[in-house]
């Protein structure tokens, strides 16, 4: 059994100005996530669980997300389809390394041009994960193309003779315009992507309220590009602030890490690497949290003592 511990302090920053900052003086008890990695996780929830991953802003990892998340699970022992619902600007088959695989696109398929089993593309690596794309790069979808035609789409996964998945993740298009609506529109579950700044998080707290506006009440978040030096600097606000403003159950904390930039230029999800990264790792948790349907808890970061030098005595 591996113990994780999330910790987090307060910041500065807040919604709106005020006048003077309050510093929480008593931390609570730490609080632990306890991950067993010496056995499989229980899938909770009927299957298949269609979980769209947005957040709103655009630039803060949900195409990062959903190809670790997606790739994790098929590591779990579970199936997984990703759907790249970005009309035009579709990224996740290159963070997966697959580009050179997509033949077919839904556009395909919708006109009768293919199967839909033709436009799945199965990962070199892992056969119960695939990829299927909405359209190609700089094309246009039809007229009549939706939400009806995208729950089409996810009812004919379901029916398909290899079986249905456990699990369907969309990546969402930045905004909240009709590709968002569209995405969103087949899901009962959401994975809120965001980062601990201002302006992701008005963004964030925006998408919650559609989210939970089309029936979606199944909301967990992320928070992207954690870093504890700026956190105790006072410089960034802690996961508990990012917590507290959203009020979202908290699936993951991904720490900043320079070797995301690496996998995603080699098209190498980050957690495949050898030896794992610390930002892969933290995937890997929050995939484990997904599939048994379970949560996380930040707690504050005590500050380190300052050193106190011979002149501390007379005042110094």
């Amino acid at each position: 059994m591996i113990s994780f511990q999330c910790i987090s302090k307060p910041s500065p920053f807040d919604w709106l100005p005020r006048k003077s900052l309050r510093r929480r003086t008593k931390a609570p008890s730490p609080i632990h996530s306890l991950l067993q990695y010496n056995r499989k996780p229980q899938l909770a929830g009927e299957t298949p669980r269609v979980v769209v991953i947005t957040s709103g802003k655009g630039g803060v990892g949900k195409t990062t997300t959903t190809a670790n998340i997606g790739l994790s699970i098929a590591r779990l022992g579970f199936s997984a389809v990703a759907i790249d619902a970005d009309v035009g600007l579709r990224n996740l088959d290159l963070l997966l390394g697959l580009e050179n695989r997509v033949n077919y696109t839904v556009v395909e398929v919708l006109n009768g041009d293919c199967r839909l089993d033709q436009a799945l593309v199965r990962d070199k690596r892992w056969s119960n994960f695939e990829l299927l794309c909405i359209s190609k790069p700089r094309s246009k979808l039809p007229l009549g193309f939706g939400g009806k035609a995208l729950i089409w789409l996810v009812e004919a996964l379901k029916n398909r003779e290899e079986g249905a998945p456990d699990f369907i993740l969309i990546d969402c298009p930045a905004g909240i315009d009709a590709g968002f609506i569209t995405a969103i529109t087949p899901a009962n579950e959401a994975v809120l992507v965001t980062t601990p700044d201002i302006t992701s998080l008005r963004d964030a707290d925006r998408v919650t309220g559609l989210l939970e506006c089309d029936g979606i009440r199944d909301i967990k978040m992320i928070v992207n590009r954690v870093r504890t030096d700026m956190i105790k600097g006072e410089d960034m606000m802690s996961v508990l602030d990012v917590q507290e403003m959203l009020g979202l159950p908290l699936l993951g904390m991904i720490p900043e890490d320079s070797e995301v930039i690496r996998s995603t230029n080699r098209g190498h999800p980050l957690v495949l690497n050898k030896p794992p990264a610390l930002a892969g790792l933290a995937f890997e948790q929050a995939a484990w949290r997904l599939v048994e349907q379970d949560t996380m808890k930040a707690v504050m970061v005590e500050e380190e003592p300052k050193k106190r030098g011979f002149f501390s005595f007379f005042g110094g």
